[in-house]
């Protein structure tokens, strides 16, 4: 009778893992081939430009490198915590990635469970295909409709509101209404395509569950509360968990499409300002320190997110 793995002595483990490993290679060598792609992009797109962290701690020259910039050690990260400047653009990425949290994270779910309750298959089809189309306009295009859409000269927002005896709107220019414009072209452009994971997530609920909760006479809404909800718990924590490793992204491509020095008071995030200070000033190793602080958090929300998951749900990615 083999020992069990658990008990064999610490380098007679190692081997077995090691053999075993092997072994697996070889008689799926086919599959394990098709990963090498992947692995090497992650390793070149992702990995290989890890090095770049150096820079945070550096007074970097592009003219002199890596090797010969000077060492500076923190320097960088001080001015960035005793930057106002710093302080206002870390405000309005919190601030505008918990209103895409609160209000457009909840928003595909509810489309979804719409979509779900549908019993006309080309109906429900025809208005996925819609909803889900504008993910693969690019940010530029979509700036571009929004921007004619709500113009003071001519939009057709601003000819309804004529048309009402309301005075035109600068969405573009108020600082108390730019961030509305931002949530909602985000809601206009992603929430179809966060529909579908929800949607392919019902396919795993046991319809036998459903059948079995009407006999006992439960109603729609006891259905969608007791077994539907439930039984896409598991995807809603992941996409929630993920969703809060970007948080202090906040949709930086749609902000620098979309917005100018008059709104940057509500609107410079993160990811716009270390665009500005790298390369509209050219001051690599501050932007550095500050895409370096943004990348520390997001690891850190990932992980809590997961723990207290796994702590009080019994869920978690890993």
């Amino acid at each position: 009778m083999k020992p069990a793995l658990d008990k064999l002595p610490p380098t007679r483990s190692r081997q077995s893992y090691w053999s075993r490993l092997w072994s697996d290679i070889w008689r799926e060598w086919d599959l394990y081939i098709l990963l090498v792609p992947g692995i090497l992009f992650i390793l070149l797109f992702k990995y290989t430009p890890m090095y770049g962290i150096v820079i945070a701690f550096k007074d970097f020259n592009i003219f002199t490198g890596f090797a010969d910039s000077p060492w500076v050690g923190g320097k960088h990260f001080e001015k960035l915590f005793t930057s106002p400047d710093f302080a206002l653009v870390f405000k309005n990425t919190v601030i505008i990635s918990l209103l895409k949290i609160g209000i457009l994270f909840p928003l595909p779910i509810i489309v979804a469970l719409m979509l779900n309750e549908m019993r006309h298959l080309l109906f429900k089809r025809t208005i996925q295909t819609v909803i889900y189309l504008p993910h693969f306009l690019s940010w530029v295009i979509v700036s571009g409709l929004f921007i004619d859409l709500l113009s003071t000269n001519g939009g057709l927002v601003n000819k309804l509101l004529a048309a009402m005896n309301h005075g035109p709107i600068s969405f573009f220019l108020d600082n108390s209404i730019f961030r509305s414009v931002l949530i909602t072209s985000a809601g206009w452009k992603e929430t179809g395509w966060s529909t579908i994971v929800y949607l392919a997530a019902f396919s795993n609920i046991d319809p036998m569950l459903y059948e079995a909760s009407k006999i006992d006479g439960a109603g729609r809404m006891k259905q969608l509360w007791h077994i539907t909800l439930p039984g896409i718990a598991p995807i809603i924590i992941l996409m929630f968990i993920l969703r809060l490793g970007s948080i202090l992204e906040a949709g930086t491509e749609q902000i620098l499409v979309m917005y100018n020095p008059v709104v940057y008071k509500v609107s410079d995030v993160i990811g716009s300002y270390v665009y500005r200070m790298g390369l509209g000033n050219q001051d690599y190793s501050f932007s550095t320190a500050v895409g370096m602080f943004e990348a520390v958090i997001s690891f850190t929300l990932v992980i809590t997110g997961n723990a207290l998951s796994r702590k009080y749900l019994q869920r978690g990615i890993w």
